[in-house]
């Protein structure tokens, strides 16, 4: 089974699950702001895709964080960043086996 990590109000995010739908894809749900981030997804998705892969640095979020924030960044303020603010993890996210696709644009899930 697929899994389709998202936050429901967001735009890109209802075009991949309508995407899945269209294609008659099953797949489950994971509201990062309703249903969280935990540590230990965090990993599970850092063994997959590079931090700096997931980190949404073109959000709301992102933007109101103060310049010494982003300036000391590094791999373990990130994730405790995460964890924080889990609308800072770009979305969606679609974990398909051990593979997880960052993002969507339409064409994505043809291959599925």
């Amino acid at each position: 089974m697929l899994t389709l990590y998202v936050i429901k109000n967001c735009d890109t995010c209802r075009r991949a699950r309508k995407a899945l739908d269209e294609r008659g894809i099953p797949f489950q749900v994971h509201d990062l702001r309703e249903d969280g981030l935990s540590a230990p997804l965090l990993e599970h998705i850092l063994h997959r895709v590079p931090l700096m892969e997931v980190l949404n640095k073109r959000s709301t979020t992102w933007r109101q964080l103060g310049d010494e924030e982003k300036e000391n960044l590094d791999a373990n303020s990130a994730r405790e960043l995460l964890l924080a603010h889990p609308t800072l993890l770009k979305r969606p996210l679609l974990e398909n086996g051990d593979e997880i696709l960052v993002g969507y644009r339409d064409g994505d899930y043809d291959s599925l």
